[in-house]
C-alpha cells in the first residue's frame, strides 16, 4: 500500500466530513449514529496502522513508507516514519477508539463533538508523519483548533478561560518556531526535513545587539524551537495552562491532551532540537536538565496539596514530562530510549487515570477528593483498576511506568549525578501524592450517604480499560516491544549528533588558525 500513511492519517478526517455532510438532527438516533461512525472510523484507522507496524523494519534507520509529491506554491507533501515517530502513530491510533468509547455519555452537540475528535486525530497523526517543515507546522498548529473547541464548548464552568489560556500559550510559543523555520529554509534552501537533518547550521559565535551569542545561529534556532516545544510538553515554568485545561476539559479531552498532545513537544525535541542543532543542544543541555529536575520536584509537591483529582493528575503529568526532557537532554542511549518509552507508557497510564476520574465523575458530578471515600465497598472492580494505574504511575516494577523512569534516571546519572539525585526524589514524592489520592478516594468506611448507591463499572467501561491494562503490564514485563524499535533510530541519532559536534569543533579550529 503505497499511500498507507496518508490513508491512516486522513481516514478520520474523511469520517468527520461524512458526519458533517450527511448526518442531520439531534435526536437519539442521530447521536447514536454519530458515535458509531466515529468509533468505526477510529477502529479502522487503528487496524490499518497495524500494517505500518507489521511492515516497519527497525534495523533500517532511514524514513520508511515515504510519500513525496508536488503540493502547492512549490511546496511538497512529504510523509514518512522512522523508529522514533512510528510508535507515536501507533499510540495515537490505539488510544482514539478508547477515547471515542469514553464519550458515549455525551448528550449535547454529539455530532460536532465526534467531528472535533476525528479532525484532531488526523492532525495529531500528521505531526508524527510530516517530513516537510511547512507541512509539520500546519499540522502542529491546526491541532490547537479542535482542542480549543473541545475545551471551550464541552468543558466545565470555567471552560472559556481555560481554552483561551491553552490556545494563547501554545500559539505564542509556536510563532517563534515559525520564524526559525523560515530562517532554516532560507539558510538550507529547502523545507525537506531529511535534508535539513544533514544540513550544518552555523555554530560560529557572534554579537547580536551587544549580546555575545555562543553557538551562533544554532543557538537562536534552538531557543525558538524550545519556546514552542517547552510550552507544548509543558515544561516548568511554562506549565500553568495545563492544570486549567485538564480541569475544565471533558474526560475524553483530558485523555487526548495527556496521552498524545503533550508528546508532540518531546517528539519535537527528538526530531528537530537534537539532530539539527547539536552544538546548541550540548551548550544548553545542563540548563534543561536542571529545569527538568526542578519540574519533577516542584510539581510533585504541588500535586500533594491539590483537592481536585484532575488537577492532581495534571501536575503529575508535568512531573513525568520532566523525566522525558531530562532523558532527552542527557543525550545518551539510555536517556533517549527511556524518554521515548516514558512518553509511550505515560500515554497509557495518564489516559487511564483521567478515565478513572471520569468513571466516578459521571456518577457523582464532582472531582473533589473530599467528596469520596470507601469506594472499594461499592466498586471493587473500579478499585482494582484504579490501583493498577496508580501503581504504574508511581513506577512499580512490572508496570511500564517503572521501565521509563528507570532508563531516564540511568541516562541522567551518566550526564549529571546531581540532577539525577534531585530527580530521584520525585519517585518518592510521586508515591506520596498518588497513594494519598488512592487512600482518600477508595479506602476507608463508606460513610457519605451520596455514595451508598453508587454502582461499579459497566461492561463498556471495563472494555475501555482492558486494552490499557494489557499494554501497561505487557510493556512492563516486555519493554523490548518499544526499545527494539527505538534503539537503532536512537543510536543513529546519537552517532550523527557526535559527528556533527566533531565537525563543528574542527571547523572552529580551522577558523582560529586562519
Amino acid at each position: 500500500m503505497a499511500n498507507l500513511l496518508s490513508i491512516v492519517t486522513f481516514l478520520p478526517a474523511v469520517a468527520a466530513l461524512i458526519l458533517a455532510l450527511f448526518l442531520r438532527g439531534e435526536d437519539e438516533d442521530a447521536q447514536r449514529n454519530a458515535k458509531w461512525v466515529a468509533l468505526a472510523a477510529t477502529v479502522l484507522t487503528f487496524l490499518l496502522s497495524l500494517f505500518i507496524y507489521a511492515g516497519f523494519d527497525p534495523a533500517n534507520t532511514d524514513f520508511q513508507f515515504v510519500e513525496d509529491r508536488e503540493w502547492i506554491l512549490g511546496l511538497r507533501y512529504k510523509m514518512g516514519v522512522d523508529g522514533i515517530s512510528v510508535l507515536f502513530v501507533l499510540l495515537t491510533t490505539f488510544l482514539m477508539p478508547l477515547t471515542i468509547a469514553a464519550c458515549w455519555t455525551v448528550k449535547t452537540r454529539v455530532k460536532e463533538y465526534m467531528i472535533a475528535f476525528l479532525v484532531l486525530e488526523t492532525l495529531m497523526l500528521g505531526v508524527f508523519c510530516a517530513l516537510d517543515l511547512v507541512l509539520f507546522y500546519l499540522f502542529f498548529e491546526a491541532g490547537l483548533i479542535p482542542m480549543f473547541l473541545i475545551i471551550g464548548i464541552w468543558g466545565g464552568a470555567n471552560r472559556i478561560y481555560a481554552s483561551f489560556k491553552f490556545f494563547l500559550y501554545t500559539f505564542l510559543g509556536s510563532v517563534l518556531m515559525l520564524v526559525a523555520m523560515i530562517a532554516m529554509a532560507w539558510d538550507a534552501g529547502t523545507t525537506d526535513i531529511p535534508t535539513l537533518l544533514t544540513h550544518s547550521f552555523g555554530s560560529e559565535s557572534f554579537n547580536l545587539l551587544g549580546v555575545h551569542v555562543v553557538g551562533g545561529m544554532q543557538t537562536l534556532l534552538w531557543i525558538a524551537f524550545f519556546a514552542s516545544f517547552a510550552v507544548k510538553m509543558p515544561m516548568w515554568p511554562v506549565h500553568t495552562w495545563l492544570p486549567d485545561a485538564h480541569v475544565q476539559a471533558p474526560t475524553a479531552g483530558s485523555v487526548v491532551l495527556a496521552a498524545i498532545l503533550l508528546k508532540m513537544g518531546g517528539y519535537g525535541f527528538l526530531r528537530f532540537s537534537l539532530p539539527m542543532f547539536p552544538v546548541a543542544s550540548e551548550l544548553l543541555a545542563p540548563l534543561i536538565l536542571w529545569l527538568s529536575a526542578i519540574a519533577i520536584v516542584y510539581t510533585s509537591l504541588v500535586a500533594l496539596v491539590q483537592s481536585d483529582m484532575k488537577k492532581l493528575i495534571a501536575y503529575s503529568s508535568v512531573a513525568h514530562m520532566g523525566y522525558v526532557t531530562a532523558g532527552i537532554f542527557s543525550i545518551n542511549q539510555q536517556g533517549l530510549d527511556g524518554a521515548i518509552f516514558q512518553m509511550v507508557s505515560h500515554g497509557f497510564i495518564s489516559g487511564a487515570l483521567f478515565l478513572c476520574v471520569g468513571v466516578i465523575y459521571d456518577r457523582m458530578h464532582t472531582r473533589e477528593i473530599d467528596a469520596y471515600g470507601g469506594l472499594v465497598n461499592r466498586m471493587p472492580a473500579y478499585a482494582l483498576i484504579f490501583m493498577l494505574f496508580t501503581m504504574a504511575n508511581v513506577g512499580l516494577p512490572g508496570t511500564s511506568g517503572f521501565v521509563g523512569e528507570f532508563l531516564t534516571l540511568m541516562g541522567m546519572f551518566q550526564a549529571n549525578t546531581w540532577v539525577a539525585a534531585v530527580a530521584t526524589t520525585g519517585v518518592i514524592l510521586s508515591a506520596a501524592y498518588a497513594l494519598w489520592l488512592y487512600r482518600r478516594v477508595v479506602f476507608g468506611d463508606l460513610i457519605k450517604e451520596s455514595l451508598k448507591s453508587i454502582t461499579d463499572m459497566t461492561l463498556r467501561e471495563r472494555a475501555i480499560f482492558a486494552p490499557l491494562v494489557v499494554m501497561t503490564i505487557l510493556l512492563g514485563v516486555y519493554p523490548s516491544l518499544v526499545i527494539d524499535i527505538t534503539g537503532p533510530a536512537v543510536a543513529a541519532l546519537l552517532s550523527d549528533h557526535q559527528t556533527a559536534l566533531l565537525d563543528a569543533a574542527s571547523g572552529v579550529q580551522v577558523a582560529a588558525q586562519h
